[in-house]
């Protein structure tokens, strides 16, 4: 039997501060994170911008300790925020507060990033959800990371929690990663042939001062510079707590699964960078209610049709990872909608980005 156990999870959520008269978003000045820090201590952080806090779980064995992590952090700062006066929500974007009103953390590295990037860091006003998922050692997650490129637009549809900015509709699902798309070293990577061929484009970068370290390779997808996870980070925060439990079992279920096929001397299909793009396009703009491509077939394939296929690919490794009950919420996203698809229900029924945030706001504790 195939050991499972270093296929540890770790989540990291990006919320948004609100506040409760205007629904806008809102400056703490960091009071969350001070407080918080004293529930939660360091797993709560500042963002970029004030109007953003960032929290972490610690590394969870599985789905069922992530639940009770994630389920917790919401709760704390949900608890702080509202003791400030001041209400939390998980959505990609907010939907109608402007970027250029929100104070800049006063930090070293968020001005070294504002120095750099200039608007296209300022108006990085967005909210992602990132899943670390443990690697035996770091030939193999690089392995895992090559082959698991193929099915980021998959779970990234599920993810879809972003449909209005700055007061539109977008006609996106998934408008964060169009704003993210602004920074250097984003989206889907290349394939690297062995961890060295990776560490030494790294190594390139920082010797030619494109970058001072790693963390500053912003991909939808990368073996951490520092730690040994494979990490995922397409996806837009989540609204439902339910929902980024079950993206981040379906993210821990794909690189057992691909683990497995390794330790069978099998290996997934590679696809080039160029192809896997435009399955994220068709990701961010329709959800999961448009078409990919299924590249082996060369065919469009309905996107539902495709997450239920791969629900099919890693169902032989679920039940030794203990995250069938997750995984399952999977297929209650399909039948009732992703964040997006909410968020327009609501917005259609009055035509009101107000009543947009009351709903994100309501989800944000709801199991």
């Amino acid at each position: 039997m195939i050991n499972y156990n270093h296929f540890t999870i770790g989540v990291e959520e990006e919320y948004m501060v609100l506040d409760p008269t205007t629904r806008e978003l809102k400056s703490h000045e960091q009071k969350i994170v001070i407080e918080g820090q004293k529930l939660i201590g360091d797993k709560v952080k500042a963002e970029m911008h004030q109007a953003v806090v960032e929290v972490g779980t610690d590394i969870c064995k599985g789905v069922d300790e992530a639940f009770k992590d994630v389920a917790g952090l919401r709760g704390n700062i949900a608890q702080v925020a509202g003791d400030l006066g001041l209400w939390v929500g998980a959505s990609g974007t907010h939907p109608f507060s402007h970027w250029d009103n929100q104070l800049i953390t006063d930090h070293v590295r968020y001005h070294q990033i504002v120095n750099e990037l200039q608007e296209a860091a300022r108006s990085n006003l967005i909210f992602g959800l990132h899943v670390h998922i443990g690697m035996e050692d770091r030939k193999m997650a690089i392995h895992i990371a090559n082959s698991a490129r193929y099915f980021l637009p998959h779970v990234y549809a599920l993810s879809t929690n972003s449909p209005f900015w700055e007061g539109r509709t977008t006609g996106y699902k998934s408008f964060r990663t169009k704003v993210f798309d602004k920074f250097p070293r984003t989206g889907i990577p290349d394939f690297f042939e062995s961890i060295e061929a990776y560490e030494n484009y790294v190594n390139l970068l920082i010797k030619t001062n494109c970058i001072d370290n790693a963390k500053k390779i912003w991909w939808d997808l990368r073996v951490h510079p520092f730690f040994n996870t494979v990490e995922f980070r397409i996806c837009d925060v989540p609204m439902k707590i339910q929902e980024t439990i079950a993206i981040a079992a379906l993210f821990q279920a794909i690189c057992a699964k691909l683990y497995k096929l390794r330790s069978q001397n099998m290996n997934f299909i590679m696809y080039q960078r160029a192809l896997l793009n435009e399955n994220k396009w068709r990701a961010s703009r329709y959800g999961i209610d448009g078409t990919l491509i299924d590249f082996g077939k060369e065919t469009e394939v309905s996107t539902k049709y495709l997450i239920n296929e791969l629900l099919d690919f890693v169902d032989d490794v679920v039940d030794e990872l203990g995250s069938r009950h997750a995984i399952d919420y999977v297929k209650n996203i399909l039948e009732n909608g992703t964040g997006a698809d909410r968020q327009l229900k609501v917005y259609e029924e009055k035509k009101d980005l107000i009543n947009v945030v009351d709903y994100i706001n309501r989800e944000f504790l709801l199991l």
